[in-house]
């Protein structure tokens, strides 16, 4: 018997909707891997990039921005499943310090970090302590990012160090690349707080003020550090976590994504996931 093309239809449709109502409640049967991050750009990136690999694998997942100090308490406490933004072994030494042994650390998904204190390339000043002759054009201060980052404790620091005749000026970092942007086009002196991997760097020409005293350290890592019992609990999201490193090349071309107008960092990390599934394929554990 021939049968009716409407009927041929509807059927074929009747089947695509059981077929995706399988997939999600398949989705839905894996579970909400909630993610803990700061704004910062880096994390921003990484968190949202995290996002789109893990709801590729059918899982739901929660993003919730915190401060540096309360996103690592609540990986710890379990309030959070995981975050992709410890900066070791200095940045964050002092909540590493804390709360280590109450997380497990997956190690570096991103190597290859620095900190320090950034000027404009054509500056006079090379190292920071060339900073007290020019306390006057800066304006007293050094442009700092949020109260709570590691980068501004290590800072004071620096200041005590080198006894600087200078105040260190709290903010976000997003008032710190505004100042920034608005002192290059001015052509006005500035001393900023900065860190490597960033996109500022693909934006301007900047450079680090050399630490002959080294209070800033070598270069960090970026490490992935998840709640105890995650593994147990959800061993492909664990999984997949575990896996998650890339560079910082990488890294830089989502956040330049981020860095246009209108832009949404969920939607910008999506695009990049599909554009490198050679990349992504390597965090998937084996069907």
């Amino acid at each position: 018997m021939t049968q009716h093309p409407m009927h041929r239809s509807l059927r074929l449709a009747g089947l695509a909707l059981v077929l995706g109502a399988a997939a999600t409640a398949q989705a839905q049967d894996k579970g909400t891997v909630h993610l803990a991050y700061v704004e910062w750009s880096d994390a921003v990136a990484s968190t949202n990039v995290m996002r789109a690999v893990l709801e590729q694998a059918g899982y739901e997942v929660k993003l919730t921005s915190l401060s540096a100090a309360a996103m690592w308490q609540s990986v710890a406490t379990g309030d959070a499943d995981a975050m992709t933004t410890a900066w070791l072994p200095t940045t964050h030494a002092d909540y590493f310090e804390r709360l280590g042994d109450q997380v497990d650390n997956l190690g570096a998904n991103l190597e290859g970090t620095k900190l320090g204190l950034v000027v404009p390339a054509d500056s006079d000043m090379n190292s920071i302590a060339d900073l007290n002759e020019h306390t006057d054009e800066l304006n007293g201060k050094i442009t700092g990012i949020d109260p709570g980052a590691g980068l501004m404790s290590l800072t004071e620091e620096v200041i005590d160090a080198y006894d600087l005749d200078l105040d260190l000026q709290s903010g976000s970092g997003a008032t710190m690349t505004a100042a920034l942007q608005n002192a290059i086009a001015n052509g006005e002196p500035i001393v900023v707080t900065g860190w490597t991997p960033h996109w500022m760097f693909a934006r301007w020409d900047l450079k680090y003020l050399q630490d002959p005293e080294n209070v800033y350290g070598g270069a960090e890592q970026i490490d992935t550090v998840v709640r105890q019992g995650l593994e147990e609990d959800m061993p492909e999201a664990h999984a997949i976590l575990d896996a998650f490193a890339w560079t910082p090349e990488q890294m830089g071309e989502v956040m330049l994504m981020n860095q246009e107008e209108d832009s949404d960092p969920y939607e910008n990390a999506k695009q990049w996931v599909e554009e490198h599934p050679e990349v992504v394929q390597e965090w998937l554990p084996e069907a």
